[in-house]
């Protein structure tokens, strides 16, 4: 039985991002953030996708590498020490499915997308963690393929968004023939307005004191002034057309020559740069300060966090709250999702132990997050009712897909909708994700459950019984509780019926 990391302990953050990977290795005691290694790679993964949104094998084989690099470092690593994240690329690529079979078997541990929001939340959380302030903040961070705005203070991120423009993507569009005029520096001023121009009223100048550029661009242009000695490392409008007129005047980026710019970051410099000066002239920043923190550094504190979570040193992570807020949004009736949750996670316990060690993440402790998965679908599996009583499953499984939810990322939202999916009808529309023996297990339990708490009355947890054995799942009941519910036993009947068809598992109910 694999046991969860103590809090204190090493933690690793992978952050794969549009331009770079970085790896971070890092410890939080008593509040403070000690960095023990650091490692990064410019990938260009946000360069490889075509014009069809397809990642090119160019592109996966740099990605591969790098992270089999990083699978070196992290010898030894548990998987609850380790949270691996990808942003925009990946939220893009029409192929990062099969990229991330790749990807996660390079690197040894699961890789979640995050959302844009999602990235914007962890991004203001590192910042917090390393450059602590009672201050309103504007936190900026300009990304290969996506620029992340965060007003917050202290602690607290109030407004976080993510907008679809970056580095990279803008780099390629009006640079790519390496080029650097006056007309080409405009126009990619235009399109970047263009898309942060929403941004306008809830980043407005009236709501922070100061603005902070976190991670590769700001931390590049910063570095850059202050080696040339036009600024002390602050950006100013000043400074941004300081290095745009140098720009112009190399003419081409085989010609361009900047103190304290690395090679790699030549080719993307461009876009950097008429992003932060859109932002500047836009949004009335006369100074941009460079932050300390980044997304990794968010990661490995919500990582930590999650792990006090789980050992009761905190009262829960983000996610629990996350949750609650759904439940509450969506009018969920929380008896009828405590009822089900009880009974799901006690079919549940009941049988992981039994189960092969191959599916390490089912024979993990009980609080291990295929466990909380399973509690946080049966929480969430009649959202669905706000939107049609009909279909409501469907209605929820859609939900739960696309909704703004702070502190899970992207796969894991999808792999809950999926569970919710699955909570009634036949088992074909979620085939291929029922290859895995943890997600058929989890499914199992949560629509026997929502079959014995049909009536919405008050249940009993532990009248029905589940041992496992191989791929039969063996229900056990007394004959005097299926006299009593007739009917939850016609609908268990009918449920072993819909496994005999198409299920991996095979439903085998005691002889009356």
């Amino acid at each position: 039985m694999q046991e969860r990391p103590n809090t204190g302990g090493p933690l690793a953050a992978i952050d794969m991002g549009s331009n770079s990977f970085r790896l971070e290795v890092a410890q939080i005691q008593h509040g403070r953030y000690r960095r023990v290694d650091y490692l990064k790679e410019t990938v260009r993964l946000g360069a490889g996708l075509d014009a069809e949104g397809l990642l090119t094998e160019e592109a996966v084989q740099r990605g591969l590498a790098c992270l089999r690099r990083f699978a070196a470092r992290l010898t030894g690593f548990e998987p609850g020490q380790v949270r691996a994240v990808a942003t925009q690329t990946l939220r893009e690529a029409r192929n990062r499915n099969a990229f991330l079979l790749r990807a996660q078997e390079a690197l040894g541990f699961p890789i979640e997308v995050i959302s844009g929001r999602e990235e914007a939340r962890l991004i203001y959380a590192g910042v917090a963690q390393m450059q602590p302030s009672e201050e309103r903040r504007l936190v900026i961070d300009i990304g290969g393929r996506s620029t992340e705005l965060i007003l917050g203070q202290g602690r607290v991120p109030q407004v976080a968004e993510s907008y679809g423009v970056g580095c990279v993507s803008l780099s390629m569009r009006f640079f790519g023939d390496g080029r650097l005029t006056e007309s080409a520096f405009r126009a990619a001023q235009v399109a970047a307005g263009a898309e942060l121009e929403e941004a306008l009223q809830p980043f407005a100048p009236q709501r922070w004191d100061v603005a902070l550029g976190s991670s590769g661009t700001a931390g590049a242009v910063a570095g850059l002034l202050q080696a040339a000695g036009v600024s002390d490392g602050r950006i100013t409008p000043d400074g941004l057309r300081w290095c745009i007129e140098r720009c112009i005047a190399a003419g081409h980026l085989d010609r361009l020559s900047l103190p304290g710019l690395k090679p790699e970051r030549h080719a993307v410099l461009p876009g950097g740069l008429a992003i932060l000066y859109t932002l500047a002239a836009h949004f009335d920043i006369g100074t941009l300060w460079p932050a300390k923190g980044a997304l990794r550094q968010g990661v490995i504190v919500d990582l930590n966090e999650r792990i006090e979570a789980q050992q009761r040193t905190r009262p829960g992570d983000m996610r629990d709250a996350s949750v609650a807020e759904l439940q509450s949004r969506f009018a969920v009736d929380t008896g009828q999702a405590a009822r089900v949750a009880s009974v799901a996670l006690t079919l549940f316990d009941a049988v992981q132990a039994a189960l092969p060690e191959a599916s390490a993440a089912v024979a993990a402790s009980a609080g291990n997050e295929v466990r909380r998965e399973l509690a946080w679908a049966c929480a969430l599996h009649e959202i669905g009712l706000m939107v049609s009583h009909h279909d409501h499953h469907r209605h929820s499984a859609y939900l739960l897909a696309h909704v703004d939810a702070p502190g899970f990322s992207q796969s894991q939202q999808r792999r809950i909708g999926d569970l919710v999916l699955a909570q009634r009808g036949g088992l074909r529309k979620i085939e291929p994700q029922l290859a895995s023996e943890a997600f058929a297990w989890q499914v199992l339990c949560l629509r026997l459950a929502a079959i014995k708490c049909h009536a919405r009355g008050e249940v009993s947890p532990r009248a029905l019984a589940l041992r496992a054995k191989g791929r039969e799942a063996r229900l056990a009941f007394t004959p005097e509780w299926a006299a009593s519910h007739p009917r939850t036993l016609y609908l268990l009947q009918e449920e072993a019926d819909i496994w005999a068809r198409s299920g991996p598992l095979k439903l085998m109910l005691p002889a009356l």
